[in-house]
């Protein structure tokens, strides 16, 4: 598992390096996709800092059951929120396949759980759409818009998340809502 994190990391912080070019350009957006329960979800790859194996954190009192707790990451304390926890997923399973996409968010270090990370994709702008509107009784405020991607003849959705916005809601309670 550590060899194949090791080469996911080095194509997400390659990925990052031209994402930013990209961006000065106004190229596609590249996003990093994942899996939480049957759905796929993306989000930016410049927040993402590395993708590690799961390893039980420390747990801390009191916070709600999705804050798993917190790690040690070369002296760093990161907290790690499990995102199928969050979304009140039925199923949450540890196995060799879930990983924690370590985030870089406003100069903060957060670490959230998945259940495998897929793609590190290019969505152009006429591939993602806006998010549906609910009449309000749905709060899409974490979702910025639905990719298309075309694999051959398979179409697939990506929900993608405004990560930095959902991790610095009140609900989650990690971030200072002055901080960015």
């Amino acid at each position: 598992m550590s060899a194949l994190t090791s080469l996911e990391t080095a194509a997400v912080s390659q990925a990052a390096s031209a994402s930013h070019a990209g961006a000065l350009r106004g190229a596609p957006r590249e996003v990093l996709s994942f899996k939480l329960g049957a759905e796929e979800y993306g989000i930016d790859i410049l927040k993402v800092q590395e993708i590690r194996g799961y390893e039980p954190p420390t747990r801390i009192a009191n916070v709600p059951a999705f804050m798993k707790g917190v790690v040690n990451l070369r002296g760093v304390i990161v907290p790690i929120v499990d995102m199928r926890m969050h979304f009140m997923l039925d199923d949450v399973k540890y196995d060799a396949f879930t990983v924690v996409i370590i985030l870089n968010l406003a100069g903060r270090t957060v670490g959230i759980v998945v259940d495998s990370v897929s793609d590190v994709l290019d969505l152009r702008p006429d591939q993602i759409k806006p998010a549906p509107e609910f009449n309000g009784s749905v709060a899409t405020t974490h979702i910025v818009g639905l990719g298309t991607v075309k694999t051959g003849d398979d179409e697939r959705m990506l929900i993608l998340l405004e990560i930095e916005q959902m991790m610095a809601s009140a609900d989650m309670g990690l971030m200072d809502n002055h901080s960015h």
